[in-house]
């Protein structure tokens, strides 16, 4: 649940932007992020990114973290963390899509000692830990509704109460918000409130898609080779592998080319062939399915839910939209899912073009157990 973030995916930046730099009263230096400086990519609207984190992390201002899966949210989180008042202090995600809704406000606020069941002892939550730091509310759309005015109002007066108390106790820290979610349209559905989004959104930053920046595929796949060097020595990219990887969407971005480069050096001796990169070809994945924050209007009904290059389209793959909430056509996305690919875990989540962890996330606070789920039928 909770995690520290590594810089993991690296990638290099501009010189100007790795230099120290002090803000317009002089009264501060602004601390160097080695985040901001491991960071690759030369596109430039990543680096227009770059620039304007670089500009509002030593502030208080709250900033929202916007992209897609892979795009490296977390990874911009902690150049902020870096940057900012508190760069010493603890940097703390918590995954808001994995909270239980029942366990979630003692998660985040802590709890006294016999506030419910099993609650032998006081426990301090997430704000707490973040104390003098930084709190990074990842996938923050994904928040129960019941727990957003509570949220709203630890951000409005900087005071907690932990579950069973009676009394507020302060805490500082600066809160981070990430999500692959269009907030403004939850906000017109009813499934965000607009004062949390305005409290969250101070300033937007958001992260361009791999695929809106060709020019750093081929960089960032030598870099990842570089990574592995270590483990698996030396490898460099033959010219048609360089093609094949150019051609491909990325719908999973830079996480998803680190899987398949990371695949490519274990089948490949010292130079990677078009052979050794293994990556699905447009079509191949069901990727429209989670998009279900796109589906406007009561003209909507029905969507398939079949990969385009299915052979043929069953009743099983034809999702009824129809006086369903968001979270029943979710719901029902991820059992169909897990339907037609045997109850696989994995298999489902490469469907989705998710990760396997946050489909986990996502079944678990669906309460898609297997004792839900019909068995499949057989191939």
């Amino acid at each position: 649940m909770r995690r520290r973030v590594s810089p993991g995916m690296k990638q290099q930046i501009p010189t100007q932007l790795r230099q120290s730099h002090a803000d317009k009263q002089g009264m501060r230096e602004t601390p160097i992020s080695p985040t901001l400086q491991a960071i690759v990519g030369n596109d430039p609207t990543l680096r227009l990114v770059l620039a304007r984190a670089a500009r509002v992390a030593p502030t208080r201002i709250p900033v929202l973290v916007t992209g897609e899966s892979g795009t490296g949210k977390e990874l911009l989180a902690r150049v902020l963390h870096e940057l900012g008042l508190q760069p010493k202090g603890p940097f703390v995600t918590v995954n808001c899509g994995a909270l239980a809704r029942e366990l979630a406000e003692s998660e985040l606020f802590g709890h006294e000692r016999g506030a419910f069941t099993g609650a032998g002892a006081r426990r301090a939550g997430w704000f707490e830990e973040a104390a003098g730091g930084t709190l990074v509310l990842d996938e923050i759309g994904e928040l129960p509704m019941e727990l957003q005015p509570k949220l709203l109002r630890v951000l409005e007066t900087g005071r907690i109460r932990r579950v069973g108390g009676s009394g507020e106790t302060a805490v500082e820290v600066r809160v981070l918000a990430t999500t692959l979610r269009d907030l403004r349209r939850d906000v017109q559905r009813g499934l965000f409130r607009l004062d949390l989004f305005h409290r969250l959104a101070g300033f937007e930053l958001r992260l361009p898609a791999l695929r809106d920046r060709p020019g750093d595929i081929l960089p960032l796949a030598q870099h990842i080779l570089d990574e592995f060097k270590p483990d698996l020595g030396g490898r460099v990219l033959a010219p048609e592998a360089g093609r094949k990887l150019l051609a491909h969407d990325w719908p999973g971005n830079v996480r998803e080319l680190r899987h398949v480069i990371r695949r490519a050096a274990l089948l490949s001796s010292e130079v990677i062939d078009a052979s050794n990169v293994e990556i699905e070809e447009p079509g191949e994945r069901a990727l429209g399915v989670l998009r279900a924050a796109d589906w406007s209007g009561p003209m909507v009904e029905t969507v398939v839910l079949a990969p385009s290059k299915a052979a043929s389209v069953v009743e099983s793959d034809l999702l009824p939209l129809r006086n369903k909430s968001f979270e029943q056509i979710q719901s029902d996305v991820f059992a169909w899912a897990l339907r037609r690919n045997g109850n696989s875990r994995r298999r489902a989540a490469a469907a989705l073009g998710i990760s396997r962890s946050t489909f986990c996330d996502r079944v678990r606070r669906l309460g898609l157990g297997r004792d839900a789920l019909p068995s499949p039928a057989p191939q």
